[in-house]
């Protein structure tokens, strides 16, 4: 049977086997379909079942999280935890918090972990945890004894050296520090690298906040870097306005570019200025508020109620930061008919397949996430290392080596898609570049 029959059957058998799992589908298909020049290079992958074996996760866990309202009232959420792959280190990857989540979410975003902490070259495996709880619009209470709840169940699945959860979406500083203070209580030790993402008083790791959005935007740097261009005087549009559109806001700044567009779920505020970050730091950290209010602040700016940001404002660099599938085949090519120049992705999966075919059609730069947003994965790492030294450094120092490892994930996603026939295809190199060391690690451990 030939290569592409065998990647058919496996296709076919992980369909049936994962019904309903939609973006878990999507995710697999992105990979497989890419990794089919390393598939005929190295036989071995198919013929020890390398690739079955790194599809299906190594441990589902689903758990009930009771919670009391600050009404008195119980509430029942649904927890997850997929341990996917630890074959060159510890699970790490998020917790999302979201009413959207289910199982089949969790496991597309711990599937594309695997292969984003790949790349980072650090020895980290691919796992992806969360609820369907809401933050939005809860108490600081409501939240602390839903996180409590949360982790009296997680915490027997996790420890430092086994899986290391982080933030993700409505998963923030608030978040973790109810969920590390349950987890030392239960533990009864202080295992400070159990979670990343945590507070500068107790072990976290400067520059992992800004670190999803400056690396993101490191990455993009380099891809202009190689056209011979640069982000100075580039008319920027970021979608979301979390934390990592807010850092990718502010390293676009800093590198000579002007965002003029960001976003939430209600929709997008357009700011010819330059958006302010201060501003939506302030409504979004702080005061919790909807990105509308930015025009009250800023009256020269528009806000676009119940819209998306992809396609309606012209831009030659394009961030998407806010969630999966976000930008549609017909937003991309009003992109690129915009003057679109490269596309930079922060958020998981932000682009579906019909988006990323036109971002390539039309022969832009396009980033896909796994290698774009690692920056916040490999900081994470970095904040273990200092924990484990019972060390920290500087600001400087670690965006440095924040810097530096954006710099090696381009350049291992450039030699990569160059060496197997496909010049300039970032989604090529880095899906065969982080498949090959975990494929090749497996292979090393025998049969597991």
């Amino acid at each position: 049977m030939g290569v592409q029959k065998r990647v058919d059957a496996i296709l076919s058998t992980i369909a049936r086997r994962n019904a309903g799992e939609s973006e878990f589908h999507q995710a697999v298909h992105e990979v497989v379909d890419s990794i089919a020049p390393a598939l005929v290079k190295h036989p071995e992958y198919l013929d020890l079942k390398i690739l079955e074996r790194v599809c299906e996760p190594e441990r589902q866990i689903i758990f009930r999280v009771p919670w009391e309202d600050d009404r008195g009232e119980i509430q029942v959420n649904r927890g997850f935890r997929v341990e996917f792959n630890s074959a060159i280190g510890p699970y790490k990857g998020g917790l999302r918090f979201h009413p959207s989540v289910n199982l089949g979410i969790i496991k597309f975003l711990g599937f594309e972990q695997i292969f984003k902490n790949s790349l980072t070259g650090q020895a980290i495996g691919g796992g992806k945890g969360g609820s369907d709880f809401d933050p939005k619009g809860k108490s600081d209470r409501e939240v602390m004894r839903f996180c409590q709840s949360f982790m009296t169940e997680l915490f027997r699945h996790i420890g430092e050296q086994t899986d290391v959860p982080a933030g993700d979406i409505g998963v923030g500083g608030r978040e973790i520090g109810y969920l590390f203070g349950q987890y030392k209580r239960l533990a009864n030790r202080y295992e400070a690298g159990v979670l990343t993402g945590k507070g500068l008083t107790y072990g976290g790791a400067l520059v992992r906040t800004e670190a999803t959005g400056y690396g993101c935007v490191f990455f993009a740097d380099e891809m202009l870097k190689a056209k011979g261009d640069t982000l100075e005087g580039k008319r920027a549009v970021v979608s979301g306005s979390g934390n990592v559109a807010i850092y990718a806001i502010q390293k676009i700044h800093q590198l000579g570019g002007k965002v003029i567009a960001c976003s939430d779920s209600s929709g997008y505020i357009v700011d010819e200025n330059g958006i302010n970050l201060e501003t939506v730091k302030r409504l979004k950290e702080v005061e919790r508020k909807r990105i509308s209010e930015y025009v009250t602040a800023h009256p020269g700016a528009t806000f676009v109620a119940g819209r998306n940001v992809w396609g309606e404002v012209p831009c030659q660099i394009a961030a998407p930061c806010a969630t999966q599938n976000e930008i549609n085949g017909e937003q991309a090519a009003k992109m690129v008919a915009n003057g679109c120049l490269l596309v930079t992705e922060g958020a998981n999966m932000p682009s579906n397949p019909e988006a990323i075919e036109a971002f390539q059609s039309a022969g832009i730069c396009y980033a896909p996430g796994k290698a774009a947003n690692a920056g916040g994965v490999a900081t994470s790492a970095l904040e273990m290392q200092q924990n484990a030294a019972r060390d920290s450094w500087t600001f400087d120092y670690s965006e440095q080596r924040l810097k530096q490892i954006m710099v090696n994930i381009h350049n291992t996603c450039l030699t990569t898609a160059e060496e197997y026939g496909a010049p300039g295809n970032y989604v090529v190199g880095a899906n065969i570049a982080g498949f090959r060391k975990v494929a090749d690690t497996m292979i090393a451990h025998g049969l597991i």
